[in-house]
Parts: structure tokens; C-alpha cells; sequence
């Protein structure tokens, strides 16, 4: 019988396979909106540290359960990455920036 709830993201599968460089990341939602943009030193540890068990905030868990898939693009520094999440925000306005 079929369902009409959003499939659940895989984060264990993602993260297996993400790098640990520096880069941007984007949170989309099921509509495929960006719901949110980050940064990181380390794409795989901060993207990993929104699917723990503990200690996010309720604002963070509500986005967390939207999320429908993560995209991310790494850069050659943080410098350059600072810059392209600046940039991203400005371009897409996500609901949790």
C-alpha cells in the first residue's frame, strides 16, 4: 500500500562516501528547494554532526527531517568556501539561513 510521506533521507550511505575537504554545502527539500546552505572545513564531519542522536536544537531537527537530499561542492580553501556560502545565500534565500 502506498504512502504519501516523503521517503527519509539515507545520511548513512551519503556520509560514507563524502569527502573530508573543505566546501559548501546544500540542504534540498522534497520540492527540491534549498532549504539550507552551510560551510565547512570538513564537508563530512559538520554534515554528519546534523544527523546525531543529541543536541541539536528544535529548529535544526525540523530541518533536518526535510532535508531530501544534500548536494555539495568543495572548494581548494575555507576562504573559498566562505565566499561561495555568502554567495549561495544571497542567490537561493533559504528558509533556515
Amino acid at each position: 500500500m502506498p504512502t504519501d510521506e516523503p521517503k527519509k533521507f539515507d545520511h548513512k550511505n551519503y556520509l560514507a562516501t563524502l569527502t573530508r575537504r573543505p566546501g559548501v554545502y546544500r540542504m534540498i527539500d522534497a520540492k527540491g528547494g534549498v532549504i539550507y546552505v552551510g560551510k565547512a572545513r570538513n564537508l563530512k564531519n559538520r554534515v554528519g554532526s546534523y544527523f546525531r542522536a543529541s543536541g541539536l536544537a528544535s529548529k535544526t531537527m525540523a530541518m533536518v527531517e526535510k532535508i531530501a537530499a544534500i548536494e555539495v561542492t568543495v572548494t581548494g580553501s575555507d576562504t573559498e568556501a566562505l565566499l561561495l556560502e555568502q554567495s549561495l545565500i544571497k542567490d537561493n534565500r533559504p528558509a533556515y539561513n
